[in-house]
């Protein structure tokens, strides 16, 4: 099983840009592709980009399209979140989860091990 812990979020302003890490310890981090959720107070858990184990390939959510960037480091055990262009409604909690499935998921229930979250706040 793999642990992961977020930190880099925080208070911005529109516009801004913010940059969170995942650090993962525990069993082979290249063996998980690694994804990011968000979830704003009131609704659903959101997808918001995913990479695979090698960080080849990277799929994102097309609110978040453009403007963030998911990448991973194999030899820190470490996925980032890297977002510009800010805007209110990336307001969020942001976690980081793991999965050991194949092919491109973006549904909460195919990621077995997930972070606590890191809190992204952006004002108008």
């Amino acid at each position: 099983q793999v642990q992961l812990v977020e930190s880099g979020g925080g208070l911005v302003h529109t516009g801004d840009s913010l940059r969170l890490s995942c650090a993962a310890s525990g069993r082979a981090f290249n063996g998980y592709a690694m994804a990011w959720f968000r979830q704003a107070p009131g609704k659903e858990r959101e997808f918001v980009a995913r990479i695979s184990r090698t960080g080849i390939s990277a799929y994102y959510a097309d609110s978040v399209k453009g403007r963030f960037t998911i990448a991973r480091d194999n030899a820190k055990n470490a996925a980032y979140l890297q977002m510009s262009s800010l805007k209110p409604e990336d307001t969020a909690i942001y976690t980081c989860a793991a999965s050991s499935v194949t092919g491109v998921s973006t549904t909460p229930n195919t990621y077995h091990a997930w972070g606590q979250g890191t809190q992204v706040t952006v004002s108008s």
